[in-house]
């Protein structure tokens, strides 16, 4: 099946015993066995296993083609489940542009417990085999990055990746990207994850994480940590992503059309400095983007010639634009990612412009969108 087919079907099959077309939300937290030791169909516990949680990670899992999907309390906690796949005094290799919130865990929390992290431009595959060590045993990337909507080229990094003598896992967080824009399984990576949070969500109304992988003996040992570390997916929260994911193509076409709009304003105005989009041709890997994307996705950043001053008062010069952090609603966001979602990374190598300003465009009109940015920036 197609994937806007998939969206709407994959996993999600009319109940059995009433027809039900939508997968119902199954709030138990504990089941019925037939005998000692004999669970019916596999449920015992739904920490373990939920059934709505079940369609959904069969849902993810279709999209991203893999063979197992895990859903996660937070994308935070499906990054921090693939982590403890490692043994203490291993080496991390990640990409020099990641989330704060990933960068926060990385460096100062998972350093606690004898992981070493180094943070390498991935967007230049040498730059990657040239921080390699014998004690890689993983590496991190996010393509398109956050904020800077670097692109990497899965396939060419996977390839040095899996020469190397180790072996190390490629993990891509696709959380801007989604799958219906780029499935890194399919480039060579071993692991995506999500932050469901954002585009697969897509209403800012749920928190959520995932981890899709194709490989059956790496998917058991990412089911044994979520059932001993316990960050799952409730049954609720499970539903409204399945919600949400049907709708998901139809979202990042206009997300991407509407940013196309934006980014071609922006690229006109006296005030901005300079202007990141992935399928803008002034992008730095507008080649790669466009061999490995469907379309550039509903992100904007760009940076103010008035600097941080300048910035902040765009942001909060907007009318339809809400400032907020997180991303990837069908509502537009606006936020300052310096002084907001990339704090964590102040003074670090990985320390963000003060002036840039980061869209999450929405699917509203685009002409009311461009008038608000204009008037924004009028005041700035």
């Amino acid at each position: 099946m197609k994937f806007e087919t998939l969206a709407i079907h994959a996993g999600q099959e009319p109940d059995p015993n009433n027809g039900a077309v939508m997968t119902p939300v199954y709030l138990t937290s504990t089941y019925m066995q037939d005998g000692v030791g004999k669970p019916r169909q596999g449920y015992e516990y739904s920490r373990t296993q939920n059934p709505t949680r079940k369609a959904l990670q069969d849902c993810l899992a279709a999209l991203e083609g893999g063979n197992h999907g895990l859903a996660f309390a937070s994308g935070l906690a499906a990054t921090d489940t693939v982590l403890r796949l490692l043994d203490s005094d291993t080496h991390v290799l990640a990409g020099n542009d990641v989330y704060g919130g990933t960068f926060r865990l990385f460096d100062k929390v998972l350093r606690r417990f004898k992981l070493d992290f180094t943070f390498a431009d991935t967007t230049d595959p040498e730059s990657v085999a040239e921080a390699l060590t014998p004690s890689t045993r993983l590496v991190w990337l996010e393509t398109p990055t956050n904020p800077y909507l670097r692109v990497t080229d899965i396939r060419a990094v996977a390839e040095i990746v899996h020469s190397h003598e180790n072996k190390p896992l490629l993990v891509v967080d696709n959380t801007f990207a989604t799958p219906y824009l780029q499935r890194p399984l399919e480039l060579g990576a071993d692991i995506v994850v999500h932050s469901m949070t954002k585009y697969l969500g897509g209403h800012s109304d749920v928190l959520g994480g995932a981890i899709i992988v194709k490989d059956k003996e790496l998917a058991e040992k990412l089911a044994f940590l979520q059932n001993a570390v316990g960050a799952v997916l409730g049954a609720m929260d499970s539903f409204l992503f399945l919600r949400g994911i049907k709708t998901l193509p139809i979202r990042m076409d206009r997300h991407a059309e509407n940013a196309m709009a934006i980014v071609e304003f922006l690229e006109k105005h006296p005030k901005v400095g300079n202007f990141i989009y992935p399928f803008h041709p002034s992008h730095p890997q507008y080649k790669i983007a466009k061999q490995q994307m469907k379309n550039g996705g509903g992100m904007i950043s760009f940076i103010m010639k008035g600097g941080r001053e300048a910035a902040i008062k765009v942001a909060e010069s907007t009318k339809i634009f809400t400032l907020a952090e997180s991303l990837g609603g069908v509502e537009s966001l606006i936020e300052v990612p310096a002084a907001m979602t990339h704090l964590s990374v102040a003074g670090s190598q990985l320390d963000v412009h003060p002036g840039l300003v980061r869209l999450s465009v929405g699917i509203e009109n685009k002409d009311d969108l461009i008038d608000d940015i204009r008037q924004a920036l009028e005041r700035a």
